[in-house]
């Protein structure tokens, strides 16, 4: 489907509009947000075409007469509900805050409500100030008065008034025009002739001046209107709203299938959100992602486009394996997709058929991610990630329990990772991975993430926070190796993870590293950290390793004496040479540690890794990096 958008462009008188706006023949596609306008960018607005100012052209995409509809749609608010019955000829991309904005204060003949520039929600009746409008040394905006519901601004805590509209001769004496007469204002100027002719003639000539002055720019005014035509694709639709709405938030995809799907009766925002007091996907999600009661689990990110995407995926696989036994060949078999192209594409139907398949893989993929020591969103590696694995899930099924699937899920995983592979241009990388790790499983070839996941060991010494996905994924790779606080002797599984605080903490304190003038480039990496107890953290302090090692086997009043074997195997489970820390060797306790997780690296993966300054051995049998290998930028996605 093309991205092109034919569109024509004319001038359309302002009444026309409102009328429209009124009547049901212009509304608003459901994906459009609510009117937010406050009233002083109102009476802007409303000054602008006082003075027959430009206020921006309005854009529409026309709607093909007896056509089902392509997107759900509302009226514009203010209107009459049962408007939104009748099919409209028009819906507004761009313009909808002035045209709502307008419809509400110059032809609707009820209380505005709308918001103080401090968003206190306040109702409002708008009026121009006569003597004002016609001076013309006074700013037009000074001429725009909004007053409260009653029609009286009051003031010493209301026991004044200081300005009372509330009958229309107190409209006359005051000189104040309402302004939802502004297209219609024979009635209220015979009124006005009727006052003034008894009380002062002069008063009275000052309606006709601003009538030719100001009313006729409302009555004259036209709004240029774009209108794209109803052959429009939805990705052009799409792209458009985008670019001209460029204050607002950046529509997704999620809102533009959610109403193409409500035109076919489907109510896709409830299914995410909940609708009749029960819970959406999303709270399903983000409950079942959650470990030990904790506030925020692994699923806790998980989007509603991230759901689509793994149904589209799914809706790939499955119609690509359906051309090949149609035997097609493979030059003709349509692309697996996740890309925003693809959600607008994806069927009803096959959202219908593949969601209740990727809500359990998202649910197994938590499960994995706990399984492998990865309990918070704050550490998980990669965000995007999640979505392939999901739709691997959904696709294997009940096969995943099965322990060697496990240990391949695990090493595609971990390639992925520490390959640093879903930082950016991921959407290609989906595809491969819904295609090739299935096949894999059923002994077909090692999938391209596997192949190409392979870590870089000088990027060991640059990995410092929680921006890189390797760092993170050391963190976890650390305690799914079995390490074990260094004051308990526990395991992290999660409830210790939780009620014991665990993080990744420095193994040579900052503040010893910084009295013996090493730099922080140099110590503050994922080399010189480790998974600690809060309370272990504390008993270490910013002391040198000798003196807190000491301290532990020694013991104090709330931690018993822990012998020197079993602290040797706590600080070995960590990849930890305890004689390099006993003699506060920060250097070759570097070089060392450095190795140590290497090794552990090159485990998960699968891959043999080779430092630069290493030599191997006669006869050693070394698998050497892809030269020129390319690693992408490190995800900041999850930064902490």
């Amino acid at each position: 489907m093309g991205k092109q958008a034919a569109f024509k462009t004319n001038p359309v008188s302002l009444e026309e509009l409102l009328r429209q706006c009124g009547n049901g023949k212009i509304q608003l596609p459901d994906f459009q947000r609510s009117w937010v306008w406050d009233e002083e960018r109102i009476k802007g607005l409303i000054a602008s075409i006082s003075q027959a100012f430009p206020v921006g052209a309005l854009m529409t995409l026309e709607v093909k007469p007896g056509a089902a509809d392509t997107f759900a749609r509302r009226p514009i608010q203010g209107a009459d509900a049962a408007v939104g019955d009748d099919a409209p000829d028009q819906l507004v991309l761009d313009g909808q805050q002035r045209m709502t904005s307008l419809y509400q204060t110059c032809l609707r003949r009820e209380v505005v409500q709308t918001v103080t520039p401090r968003l206190k929600l306040v109702k409002r009746w708008f009026y121009t100030d006569i003597r004002k409008a016609m001076n013309p040394a006074e700013d037009r905006e000074n001429a725009i008065v909004s007053v409260p519901e009653d029609r009286r601004i009051k003031s010493d805590f209301d026991r004044k008034i200081d300005l009372d509209l509330s009958t229309p001769e107190l409209e006359y004496q005051n000189l104040m025009f309402p302004l939802n007469q502004v297209f219609d204002w024979d009635e209220w100027q015979d009124g006005f002739n009727e006052y003034w002719l008894e009380n002062d003639p002069e008063t009275r000539k000052l309606f006709k001046p601003f009538k030719d002055e100001v009313l006729q720019n409302f009555k004259a005014y036209q709004l240029p209107v774009i209108a794209l035509s109803p052959d429009t694709s939805h990705e052009a639709v799409c792209l458009v709203f985008e670019k001209v709405n460029t204050g607002g938030k950046p529509l997704d995809a999620f809102e533009l299938v959610t109403a193409m799907y409500a035109a076919r009766g489907h109510r896709l925002r409830d299914d995410w959100l909940g609708a009749d007091g029960q819970p959406g996907l999303q709270t399903r999600l983000q409950l079942f992602g959650r470990a030990a009661e904790q506030k925020f689990g692994v699923l806790e990110k998980v989007a509603a486009t991230d759901v689509l995407q793994a149904i589209a995926l799914l809706h790939g696989v499955e119609t690509r394996a359906a051309e090949i036994a149609a035997g097609r060949k493979e030059t003709e078999l349509s692309a697996v997709r996740a890309t925003r192209q693809s959600l607008l594409d994806l069927p009803l139907e096959a959202y219908l058929k593949h969601r209740a398949a990727v809500e359990e893989g998202f649910k197994t993929a938590a499960k994995f991610l706990r399984q492998n020591h990865i309990y918070r969103v704050i550490d998980l590696p990669y965000q995007g990630q999640l979505v392939p694995f999901a739709a691997i899930l959904a696709i294997i099924g009940p096969r995943f329990d099965h322990a060697a699937v496990k240990d391949q899920l695990a090493r595609w995983f971990w390639c992925g990772i520490f390959g640093e592979l879903y930082g950016s241009a991921i959407e290609s990388r989906f595809a491969k991975d819904v295609l090739e790790v299935p096949a894999w499983l059923d002994g077909g070839p090692e999938p391209s993430t596997i192949t190409d996941g392979r870590f870089r060991p000088e990027r060991l010494r640059t990995l410092r926070t929680r921006l890189s996905a390797a760092y993170k994924g050391i963190h976890a790779l650390l305690m799914a190796e079995g390490a074990r606080d260094l004051r308990s002797g526990q395991h992290f599984k999660d409830t210790v993870f939780f009620d014991e605080y665990v993080d990744i903490h420095h193994i040579f304190p900052q503040d010893w590293c910084k009295k013996q003038k090493i730099e922080p480039k140099v110590f503050d990496t994922v080399v010189n950290k480790t998974p600690l107890s809060y309370k272990t953290n504390r008993i270490l302090g910013g002391v040198a390793p000798s003196v807190y090692l000491e301290r532990l086997e020694t013991g104090g009043k709330d931690n018993p004496p822990i012998a020197r074997e079993a602290l040797d195997d706590y600080l070995a489970s960590h990849g930890l040479d305890p004689s390099l820390l006993r003699a506060d060797d920060f250097e070759g306790f570097m070089a060392d540690r450095e190795t140590r997780l290497l090794a552990m690296i090159s485990k998960a993966t699968g891959h043999a890794i080779v430092r630069a300054d290493s030599v191997p051995e006669e006869g050693e049998d070394v698998l050497q990096d892809d030269e020129g290998f390319d690693v992408p930028s490190p995800d900041t996605e999850e930064a902490a």
